[in-house]
């Protein structure tokens, strides 16, 4: 499978997984970029994670210019699923199997998708962060990141956003140590080569991201309130 990413609006990943000449997009919150990606190419499925419209406002768009695309998404993209998901189900698209997983706590119903050895995981999880828990729920974001850091160490990891440097930042306020500065260091050489310091790995993150070691929901709050994320 063959990942690659579209840029939307100042920070966001449209991911791409690529088969020959058939294309999925994770959360096409743009259009415009999308369809430049896609000229001379068949979008085969679009794939939300949640409702935020940074995440599915290219959807209706795409879908005028690609009627037979498929959008799979959680319950509370409703109105623009095709076929709506929940915890536990299986799919098949592009000959890869794809697993749901509820990643509840930045919205309720958030969820994210394991392929392949990948996940995305739209804002549940970013690089050395989290997504804010707009919910309030810091619970459902502390059983959220238990889900995520059981994985498999070699996961590689798909956020929707290029926030890398910005939580590695603050997350030094808990992981004081130099790698931190030397990880914030490769961020800002990757970017300044035009590349995304994304994707990242279940066995990273649990060097580098705080919320990984929290055990408990307090703590994960107080893990937070010390990043400055609420």
């Amino acid at each position: 499978m063959k990942v690659s990413y579209i840029k939307a609006f100042e920070d966001n990943y449209i991911w791409t997984l690529e088969k020959d000449n058939d294309i999925i997009l994770v959360d096409p919150g743009e259009a415009k970029p999308a369809l430049e990606y896609l000229d001379g190419k068949n979008l085969v499925a679009i794939l939300l994670t949640h409702k935020h419209l940074d995440h599915v406002g290219g959807v209706e768009e795409l879908k005028k210019k690609y009627p037979k695309a498929r959008v799979f998404g959680p319950i509370e993209t409703e109105n623009l699923n095709d076929k709506t998901l929940k915890e536990g189900d299986t799919f098949s698209l592009l000959d890869y199997d794809f697993k749901v997983i509820k990643t509840a706590g930045h919205t309720y119903d958030h969820i994210s998708y394991l392929v392949d050895g990948r996940l995305f995981c739209g804002d549940a999880l970013f690089s050395s962060g989290c997504g804010r828990v707009f919910t309030g729920r810091f619970d459902l974001s502390f059983k959220t990141i238990d889900k995520i850091r059981s994985l498999p160490k070699e996961t590689l990891v798909y956020p929707a956003h290029e926030y890398t440097i910005k939580h590695l930042t603050s997350s030094k306020n808990i992981i004081k140590e130099d790698f931190m500065d030397e990880e914030i260091k490769k961020a800002k050489e990757s970017l300044s080569l035009g590349k995304p310091t994304l994707p990242t790995s279940i066995k990273r993150e649990w060097k580098i991201n705080p919320l990984f070691k929290a055990k408990d929901p307090e703590e994960f709050k107080d893990f937070t309130k010390l990043k400055n994320m609420d």
